[in-house]
């Protein structure tokens, strides 16, 4: 009676470790892209929180808001809110309202805070953000932060 003795695992099995294992990486890369995306929405609406204050702060002081129109905030003669209305960082201010303006969080996810003050007297204001998924009552897509909410 030859006795074989065998050893380790069969193509088979292997296989089916190989894809189960393929499965539950899909799945964790999906959850974690939508954690990313979740994050990303959670950070613009916190921006846009502290933007508005910052702008009301502005109106309240000034009696009208701040020159712009379709300005990207955040990044270069739009980094901070001061008396004078938007500046760059560098520049000295005597009232700072927000000392960093926030930007649109990254990588590639979304558009740029565009800012648009409304037309004479200047009492209201436009800025346009995206976000990804819908978060509570708002939908994904292009939202508007003004002085009456977001929309």
């Amino acid at each position: 009676m030859n006795k074989i003795n065998k050893k380790g695992f069969t193509i088979i099995e292997l296989l089916v470790v190989v894809a189960i294992i393929g499965i539950l990486s899909t799945i964790s890369v999906v959850a974690f892209n939508v954690a990313r995306m979740r994050n990303r929405d959670t950070k613009r609406l916190a921006d846009m929180k502290q933007i508005s204050t910052g702008l009301d702060l502005y109106f309240n002081d000034n009696g009208l808001y701040p020159v712009g129109n379709d300005v990207t905030l955040g990044v270069g003669s739009y980094g901070r809110l001061c008396s004078t209305g938007f500046t760059t960082v560098t520049d000295n201010c005597s009232n700072i309202y927000i000392g960093a303006v926030p930007a649109n969080p990254g990588p590639n996810a979304g558009t740029d805070y565009k800012y648009t003050r409304g037309a004479s007297p200047y009492t209201t204001y436009d800025i346009t953000f995206t976000l990804e998924l819908k978060v509570g009552k708002l939908n994904s897509g292009l939202r508007t932060q003004n002085p009456e909410g977001i929309k």
